[in-house]
């Protein structure tokens, strides 16, 4: 009897910890191949004197500028702005993808997409943007709110400290800052937001009695101490 809960534990958490880990490497070599592809594309840019930023950046109000929005994240106006772009993109990038790449790259397009549309729509005619801080704002966003739309204890936990850590980036969304997009850190911001909730986990959750608690066999009856722990691991959502 005293062996039993131990080995319910390995039977019923080793897929979930093997599931973590396997998207936790996908999201770690999609944030290295995207921060490779950025990079690469920068050193191209700079040799050509920035010409890719000012013809594939977005502008705002032309139909014939819409595609601009897929391009406008890769390309930098110089290396300071690549270098303050590349540690949030990949560090909070790691953070919105390592529970699965669905829902990652779907939260990924949405914020894209909000970022260069806001751009395109409220920007004056003469400017041009482009870098990937919209990208950052949104997975900031995402990852600020999804575990609480996930009901996933460590996601708000990840959250509430990233929100603390990084809540100074809400200065980036407020107008007037010299050079900088605050347009496309508002839609980037807003496609986050919107992501973690219509993205959200909508399965409900399990309760110790249900039949997951019955089928693990002897020994784990509802209210003991093996099913208590499954249910307190599956809250904080490992």
């Amino acid at each position: 009897m005293t062996n039993r809960p131990a080995r319910l534990y390995s039977r019923d958490m080793a897929p979930r910890f093997a599931r973590l880990l396997r998207d936790s490497r996908a999201a770690l070599l999609t944030m290295l191949g995207v921060l490779t592809v950025i990079w690469a594309v920068q050193v191209a840019n700079w040799l050509d004197d920035y010409r890719l930023s000012y013809e594939y950046g977005m502008s705002s109000g032309r139909l014939d500028e819409l595609p601009d929005l897929l391009t406008m994240p890769f390309l930098h106006f110089g290396w300071d702005h690549i270098e303050a772009n590349s540690w949030p993109l990949f560090a909070f990038g790691f953070l919105a993808a390592y529970r699965g790449m669905k829902r990652f790259l779907l939260a990924t397009a949405l914020i894209v997409v909000s970022s260069g549309l806001t751009v395109w729509w409220f920007e004056r005619p003469d400017a041009v943007t482009a870098g990937a801080s919209g990208v950052v704002y949104g997975y900031f966003g995402y990852v600020v709110l999804r575990g609480v739309f996930d009901r996933n204890l460590a996601d708000t936990v990840i959250g509430v400290v990233v929100a603390a850590l990084y809540s100074y980036l809400l200065l980036g969304v407020l107008p007037g800052a010299q050079g900088v997009s605050w347009l496309g850190h508002l839609g980037g911001l807003a496609g986050g937001l919107l992501g973690a909730w219509l993205l959200r986990d909508r399965r409900p959750r399990r309760a110790p009695d249900t039949p997951a608690a019955a089928a693990a066999g002897p020994g784990t009856a509802p209210g003991s101490p093996a099913s208590a722990l499954l249910k307190e691991l599956d809250d904080l959502g490992i």
